[in-house]
């Protein structure tokens, strides 16, 4: 009989992958689902780097451990355009998406991580699965979900080394760190020796503008962590990649190894089509620009229509989400026997066939009845059509491009009624 590690036996699924996954399952038996759940871009994967991906379709060997060098290279000058730091190819690690980069960056320090709470699903589990310790900070709406300097300075220190994880714009708020309070949290983490992991893989979606590293300010402490998912369309592709410091090389390095042991390398068609991506090119940066100008207008249709219902977010400034509290409506939903987050959710997919997450998923407790929105079930590739890189009217947008987003806000408004 195989008896299996505790830590393993006590997970769940991944709650984004599991909602997906639902919903999907759902649709197959005939419900009329609108997927809210899973954060994956609805934008199809620019034409230049597909191409790129064809004309790559025969590369077969193994490819270095670290990443294919060409790659290396050219993510080192993307991060150096956008942070001024002399980044090169020694200093970036690629791996099968940024979430198995993350895995491998606990496994390989024993370190506590220090999350905000709420943050994205997965982080706090893979600390588990590897036995780490967890703290959660925790944030409030009123504060744009942000992380205060005075919250890193009241930590105990253990002595053991620690990771302060931080995601930007985030998932699953849509907020982001602005300049000022990037220079005051680097204040306090070069004086408490914390290195920062700054998880970017959001940063191309910033809205409007300029998307700040952590990096930049910190340079000796922070890992910047990135990838092709969110703002290339690619989370199918898996590539990930890590921006490591001089002084983090150590670290760096015994990950190569764990790499070396496990998935050995990443496809080597996709790491030669990356390079494509990653580069300049007229038509990419013109496909990011359009991609941010329909997600802006769909952030401002949304957040206006949810208010109208009563329901509280904040404004996001980049991603694709939003982070829903329903507390205005406690009272109408314990009459409804819905006390939780998960409740909320449960009765909402069932009842109005519209697929959310709870907040609980995210490190909030139980009975703050926050939900995450993944504004995403619409035709990215006719939405990009129909953008002209110049600005549009969000609600005529939105109920032209998108709607499937606006029967959901109309299903939501329904069922609260």
């Amino acid at each position: 009989m195989v008896q299996l590690d505790s830590r393993v036996a006590a997970l769940k699924p991944s709650a984004t992958l599991h909602i997906n996954e639902l919903s999907q399952q759902l649709i197959r038996d005939g419900k009329d689902i609108i997927r809210l759940g899973l954060g994956q871009s609805p934008f199809p994967v620019p034409d230049r780097v597909v191409q790129s991906l064809k004309d790559h379709a025969g590369e077969k060997d193994y490819l270095p451990v670290r990443g294919l060098l060409q790659l290396r290279t050219t993510i080192a000058d993307y991060y150096q355009r956008r942070t001024g730091l002399g980044f090169n190819s020694d200093s970036v690690l690629i791996g099968p998406g940024s979430k198995e980069l993350l895995f491998n960056l606990q496994l390989a320090t024993k370190a506590e991580l220090i999350l905000p709470a709420p943050c994205w699903v997965s982080y706090a589990p893979q600390a588990e699965m590897l036995g780490r310790s967890v703290r959660y900070l925790p944030t409030i709406m009123e504060d744009n979900w942000r992380i205060e300097p005075e919250q890193l300075k009241q930590l105990p220190d253990s002595g053991s080394p620690r990771l302060l994880l931080l995601n930007y714009p985030s998932n699953p708020t849509g907020a982001s760190y602005e300049l000022e309070h990037i220079q005051a949290l680097v204040d306090v983490a070069r004086a408490q020796n914390i290195i920062i992991v700054s998880d970017e893989i959001y940063g191309e979606t910033r809205f409007s503008g300029e998307h700040h590293s952590f990096a930049k300010w910190y340079p000796e402490g922070t890992i910047i962590s990135g990838g092709l998912s969110k703002w290339c369309g690619a989370g199918g592709w898996r590539l990930g990649a890590m921006v490591f410091p001089e002084s983090l090389r150590e670290l760096q390095n015994a990950m190569a190894v764990i790499a070396s042991e496990t998935f050995t390398s990443v496809s080597a068609p996709i790491q030669h089509a990356a390079c494509c991506a990653f580069e300049e090119h007229d038509d990419i940066q013109c496909y990011v620009q359009n991609s941010k100008s329909i997600l802006k207008n769909i952030a401002e249709y949304m957040v206006s229509q949810l208010r109208a219902m009563g329901l509280k977010m904040v404004d996001p400034v980049g991603g694709f989400y939003l982070f829903v509290s329903f507390s205005g409506h406690r009272d109408e939903l314990k009459k409804r026997d819905i006390l939780t987050s998960e409740a909320l959710c449960d009765a909402l997919l069932s009842e109005a066939g519209v697929a959310m997450l709870p907040g609980s998923d995210f490190g909030l407790n139980a009975d703050e009845l926050f939900v995450r929105l993944a504004f995403v079930d619409f035709d990215g590739a006719s939405a990009l059509q129909n953008v002209q890189n110049q600005p549009v009217d969000s609600q005529r947008f939105v109920e032209d491009n998108c709607p499937r987003l606006v029967e959901a806000c109309q299903r939501l408004a329904h069922w609260l009624q």
